[in-house]
């Protein structure tokens, strides 16, 4: 594929038109290309990446988890308008805290969703599932060493396609915070209120089914362009009356297989479009006899100690549960030895499984097992 044709690939996932395409063109070359070729390379881009994707997911978080004690969400919309009240009760010494804000995450919590959702091996992911990572301009030392591989590289590039349109954009967060909601797949890690995690369930299939990824393109575009309704998760011929869909700002189409069709879903976000579309097809995939109904065991090999968190992990990923939450604690023996108690918690369930061990990772491993063993028997009894 030339390279025009890859950077349309990739605008379109990312939902982003660069004003300079050489930004994007940089954040694919490696500094192996650079040394051997001049010109730039994706290193300084990566380190302004980083940085704003450390911004964007914790406005992601604070979005989805935080608000004012009178009921305001907390995004760009309503920080003026509180900004103003406060001044107004301070200048009028009535501060009450009644616009204070509040978190249904403490710090702790908080800190362990934003270090998953940006960790290596989850950004190295996405590059690989949105098809980016092949693309890396590499220099004959790299491809001798088949850098390609390791995870850094790829985390690397993810990085350096956020800085490259953090530049572009001019440093415009709302962007930004666009562009990575595009990228990141937050609905892996923060929990949806009301549906199944349908995008991770469409990759898998994907993955599983015909071993390619799913094909995402973004467009700002409002509803009126078309007649499908993505909270349905059907296509119907006429407007829901009563329904705002000015609010609806983007849509996101979706290519599977070439004998299906290719489904469009619009939300207020690219997330919520992207979610939506998903939705729409898993379903239309069911009704239509390319899903077939599924148990956990049927899901995951044998159940194995040392597997046993990446096996629920699994699970969590297709929509059984949410993400299993672990808490460690250091108590000592009788001869004041530590020892690790790591209890594992889903919040769907009312079981809590408590294990100890001499070493904090077994005892995650053990508590995991436990818990591994009494959801797919849960989800036997319901079969």
């Amino acid at each position: 594929m030339g390279r025009e044709l890859v950077y349309n690939m990739v605008q379109a996932q990312i939902g982003y038109q660069f004003h300079n395409l050489d930004l994007l063109d940089q954040a694919f070359t490696r500094r192996s290309y650079s040394e051997e070729n001049g010109g730039e390379n994706n290193e300084v881009l990566e380190f302004i990446g980083d940085k704003a994707l450390d911004f964007a997911v914790i406005k992601l978080l604070i979005a989805k988890y935080g608000k004012m004690k009178n009921g305001d969400p907390v995004d760009g919309t309503t920080f003026n308008a509180w900004e103003k009240e406060i001044r107004r009760q301070k200048d009028a010494d009535i501060c009450d805290g009644a616009n204070e804000f509040s978190c249904d995450r403490s710090e702790g919590e908080l800190t362990r969703l934003k270090s998953r959702m940006v960790e290596k091996k989850n950004l190295a992911r996405r590059m690989v599932e949105m098809g980016f990572a092949e693309y890396l301009i590499m220099g004959n030392s790299d491809i001798k060493n088949n850098v390609i591989n390791e995870m850094s590289v790829k985390e690397d590039l993810f990085e350096a396609i956020v800085g490259a349109v953090t530049l572009d954009s001019g440093w415009d967060f709302s962007v930004i915070q666009s562009v990575v909601e595009a990228m990141l797949l937050p609905e892996d890690f923060i929990e949806n209120d009301s549906d199944d995690n349908y995008v991770r369930m469409i990759y898998d299939w994907e993955m599983e089914t015909n071993h390619v990824v799913p094909w995402f393109w973004f467009k700002e575009q409002s509803y009126e362009s078309s007649w499908y309704l993505p909270f349905k998760g059907i296509s119907q011929h006429f407007p829901v009356l009563g329904y705002d869909y000015s609010r609806l700002k983007f849509h996101c189409e979706l290519k599977l297989l070439d004998s299906l069709p290719i489904f469009r879903g619009f939300g207020v976000s690219k997330s919520e479009a992207r979610m939506n579309v998903c939705k729409l097809a898993y379903e239309y995939l069911k009704e239509n006899g390319y899903i077939q109904s599924m148990t956990m065991r049927d899901e995951i090999d044998k159940p194995a100690k040392e597997s046993a968190i990446n096996q629920l992990e699994i699970l969590a990923r297709r929509g059984y549960f949410s993400i299993p939450v672990y808490d460690f604690k250091e108590i000592h023996d009788n001869n004041g030895n530590p020892i690790w108690k790591c209890r594992c918690i889903i919040k769907e369930y009312n079981r809590i499984f408590v294990s100890k061990s001499s070493s904090k990772k077994e005892s995650k491993k053990l508590s995991a097992l436990e818990m591994l063993y009494y959801v797919i028997e849960e989800d036997e009894k319901n079969v």
